[in-house]
């Protein structure tokens, strides 16, 4: 299941909820809100009355009940444990994936992008609010990924003996030869951003091989051109993977907005592999799948965590 529709049942809930708050009442009370005080310290990260007042006004968008502001402020101390293990790992969302996930969350219930804004607002929530709680799921999705991995990574012999198993046939994988260019754009120049994506298209119009990219970056400011050499199918990032894989040698993915700037991947070549290293990756990328599809795959981690963490409530 997505992270969309984990978050609400439907677009009924949300035309039912955008009636039962109407905006004025709600707006009025965000002064109020602003007086805000510390009530949890999670590794030394604050939570305070006025986010967990936010996230309880979230949590009746979701037709929780019982006590919302015990929900809200256990639901924000998980989420601070999980946000603080995604930086440790240096996980970054892109604002482009964040954004995609809230537009396909408008659509899917039926509404713009503003009527969400207006309904979440109206509702004592924002849109920024609700983006950082997808970027909280989706990085969180990739820390337990990236744990799986290191702990299901397979020996020599465990990939033997899973061949054997499996009626002595070895597995096979792409492994691709890949080019990264990245048209930088500041932080403070975002506005910048559309006339960068004009470049970027412009110059995968033009690319050919991965040995003339230099040569094209360079009539360009600020672009970076990275060789990023042979990465097999089941190592790569999800951002690109669906992209990279629909292509041959000597095409480039779609550019994508990212927290740099505006990058494309160029596949410089492809080939097939089957050697014991290929089919470890393999027999793991499938393990993971099954592992994914479980209902808590995380709760393990989410609780080891949580037993390490110095939590303060006051």
């Amino acid at each position: 299941m997505t992270t969309a529709k984990r978050l609400l049942t439907g677009a009924a809930c949300f035309i039912a909820l955008a009636a039962a708050f109407p905006g004025p009442s709600i707006i009025g009370a965000t002064p109020a809100l602003a007086a805000s005080e510390v009530r949890v310290v999670v590794n030394r990260e604050a939570i305070t009355s006025y986010q967990i007042n936010q996230r309880a006004a979230f949590l009746r968008l979701r037709r929780e009940s019982g006590n919302l502001q015990q929900k809200a402020t256990d639901e924000l101390v998980e989420e601070a444990i999980k946000n603080q293990e995604v930086r440790r790992r240096g996980i970054k969302i892109p604002d482009e994936a964040v954004d995609a996930a809230f537009n396909n969350f408008a659509t899917q219930n039926k509404l713009t992008v503003q009527q969400l804004g207006q309904v979440l607002a109206q509702a004592g929530f924002s849109s920024d609010a609700f983006k950082d709680y997808i970027r909280a799921q989706m990085g969180w999705g990739q820390a337990v990924q990236a744990r799986l991995r290191s702990k299901q990574r397979m020996s020599e012999q465990d990939v033997v003996q899973r061949m054997l198993a499996e009626g002595g046939n070895k597995p096979t994988t792409t492994e691709y030869v890949l080019q990264q260019v990245i048209l930088v754009v500041p932080k403070g120049e975002r506005g910048s951003i559309a006339r960068r994506v004009t470049e970027a298209n412009n110059l995968r119009s033009r690319f050919q091989t991965c040995q003339g990219t230099f040569q094209l970056a360079s009539a360009l400011r600020d672009v970076t051109v990275r060789d990023l050499g042979r990465i097999a199918a089941p190592e790569l990032p999800m951002l690109w993977k669906a992209d990279i894989q629909r292509l041959q040698p000597g095409r480039t993915t779609p550019a994508k907005e990212t927290e740099r700037g505006v990058e494309f991947i160029a596949v410089c070549d492809a080939r097939t592999v089957s050697d014991d290293v290929a089919a470890g990756m393999v027999f793991q990328e499938q393990d993971m799948a099954k592992l994914g599809k479980q209902a808590e795959p995380d709760a393990d981690f989410l609780a080891e965590l949580k037993a390490k963490a110095q939590i303060s409530r006051r």
